[in-house]
């Protein structure tokens, strides 16, 4: 993964042929962080001497894309001597030290630049964004109800969830606002049948082909696939980013009641146990 700041990557205005040629090309594109997370960063490297690896996690936690620069650099850069993978990006500072992150990781590209001039790009990943930080609360509010020991993975894979969806708006958002309209032409259209209409992929292949690639965390990446439904922890995820989509707006999306009964039998809750505390997160 590039880690130069090099917003003069080209923008794809036409579908590329397959799976294979998606994974090579944003695998070798940049990825724009958000500006506050960028900003953010440049404090602490002028105070380098005074921050830790809790305070840089932090700073980075918000961002999915920063989290997952760090993640995949920290994956390809693990020592042989390492034999756990590196699941969290505190555990990915501690691994690396905090000089060498400052040092691999200069000043970061931005959304904000990247999409300057395609206010309605920038608008969608800022909603793809808001989705995925209110499904990652969901997520971890499953997860500590469940007294999960993977509680930190859970809300990390939901907040990575749809980082190919992040990805597409940054480096193809003409493509991304097609399929954005023409499910809004059409709301009983799938996602997955736009996405195969006009990418000839699914972005969930798409997302699974990019993490194996990177070399993501084992226990991140069979969290994040949906496929594997029978697990709990990726039932947690996937509910929980149903859920984030239909109260995007309100709680009155007719799709809640079925999220809800769910969710309570995924927590082994009453359905009126779980929608409160669903409420309360």
């Amino acid at each position: 993964m590039t880690l130069s700041a090099n917003l003069a990557h080209p923008r794809l205005t036409q579908p590329l042929r397959d799976l294979a040629a998606w994974v090579t090309q944003f695998r070798a594109a940049e990825i724009p962080v958000l500006a506050h997370t960028a900003e953010a960063l440049e404090a602490l490297r002028a105070n380098e001497d005074s921050v830790d690896a809790n305070g840089i996690g932090e700073t980075i936690a918000s961002d999915p894309l920063m989290t997952l620069k760090v993640l995949a650099y920290a994956s390809a850069h693990r020592s042989a001597r390492v034999v756990t993978d590196v699941e969290t990006v505190t555990s990915a500072l501690v691994m690396m030290g905090i000089s060498p992150f400052f040092a691999a990781f200069g000043p970061q590209p931005t959304v904000e630049d990247r999409l300057a001039a395609e206010p309605l790009a920038l608008q969608g990943l800022t909603d793809t964004l808001r989705r995925a930080h209110r499904g990652a609360n969901f997520a971890l509010g499953f997860a500590v109800h469940r007294m999960d020991h993977d509680a930190a993975v859970i809300h990390a894979a939901a907040l990575l969830h749809d980082f190919a969806e992040m990805l597409l708006w940054c480096h193809a958002p003409t493509l991304a606002l097609r399929i954005r309209e023409a499910q809004r032409a059409d709301p009983t259209l799938r996602s997955s049948v736009a996405q195969l209409a006009i990418l000839n992929i699914e972005l969930a292949d798409l997302q699974q082909a990019l993490m194996k690639a990177w070399r993501l965390p084992e226990l991140l990446i069979r969290i994040s696939d949906d496929r594997h439904a029978d697990n709990a922890s990726v039932r947690s995820v996937t509910l929980a980013l149903r859920l984030a989509r239909h109260t995007a707006q309100s709680w009155d999306n007719p799709a809640i009641p079925d999220d809800v009964s769910d969710i309570a039998n995924l927590l082994n809750l009453s359905q009126a146990a779980a929608l409160q505390l669903v409420r309360e997160i």
